[in-house]
């Protein structure tokens, strides 16, 4: 079955998620913040799929659902992540580019591509006229993007919990969700957005394929670039020397939650 499809779309998203990291940029560069790094990139999804959503009038139910989860998972995060920084101060990861424009820039548009290109998906199915489907897969994606969300916003809540207790102060967390993966976040968030692509999968063909592109991006991002690496990194260079510390890592999955090893 093949859909009237709009590519403009693509494009326009392409035009907006630079728009909206270039204001948030002229803001953090100003300052000399990383603040509201984090709350952009949520913020970006938000605003994208809404204006998707009634720039194509795009109001059948599967659409409507679509929004709806990019919204909800957004706001969740965007508003965690900008209480945590709040309460934190600032990101470590900023720490070599905060002072530097050319490093600070490369960031914000390396965030604008990501945001862009785990879109995809959900771009692609918003800019469709017309009837979509909403079949089995769709429905299994709906559950796999649940628990996706849901194994996301449980860590997140474990660890916030763990990093304010006084009496964890320098330690690791190693409980909840954490006992079993070392980034549980981290894989909640990969299974959402592929989730989320299996809601999208039966209304497309052809080229539209590539959008598989979009959860296959943010997975590899996390795992191989700007996720894991660099929190990996920073726990290896403040527990390193700590047996207890590398003994957790032998014994803990870094990624998928896995029962711990003998």
């Amino acid at each position: 079955m093949f859909f009237n499809f709009d590519p403009y779309n693509i494009v326009a998203a392409l035009i907006i998620s630079f728009a909206i990291q270039a204001l948030f940029f002229i803001f953090a560069a100003g300052f000399k913040t990383d603040k509201v790094t984090d709350f952009s990139y949520s913020l970006s999804f938000i605003i994208l799929s809404l204006f998707l959503l009634i720039q194509n009038r795009a109001y059948t139910l599967p659409q409507i659902l679509i929004a709806v989860l990019i919204s909800i998972w957004g706001i969740r995060l965007g508003s965690y992540l900008l209480a945590r920084i709040l309460k934190v101060g600032k990101d470590d990861r900023f720490d070599d580019k905060r002072g530097d424009f050319l490093k600070f820039l490369g960031f914000w548009v390396i965030q604008a591509v990501t945001v862009w290109c785990v879109m995809l998906p959900a771009t692609a199915f918003l800019s469709i006229e017309g009837a979509v489907k909403f079949n089995t897969l769709s429905a299994a994606g709906l559950c796999l993007w649940i628990l996706g969300f849901g194994v996301e916003a449980l860590s997140d809540a474990q660890k916030y919990s763990f990093k304010n207790n006084p009496t964890n102060r320098g330690k690791w967390i190693d409980t909840g969700l954490w006992k079993y993966s070392r980034h549980p976040n981290y894989f909640g968030e990969s299974l959402l957005w592929w989730g989320l692509f299996l809601i999208t999968l039966p209304s497309f063909s052809g080229f539209l394929y590539f959008t598989a592109l979009g959860p296959l991006f943010i997975t590899l991002m996390l795992l191989f670039v700007s996720g894991i690496p660099l929190l990996e990194k920073s726990a290896d260079e403040k527990h390193g020397p700590k047996e207890e510390y590398r003994e957790y890592k032998r014994r803990t999955s870094i990624f998928i939650p896995l029962p711990p090893k003998k």
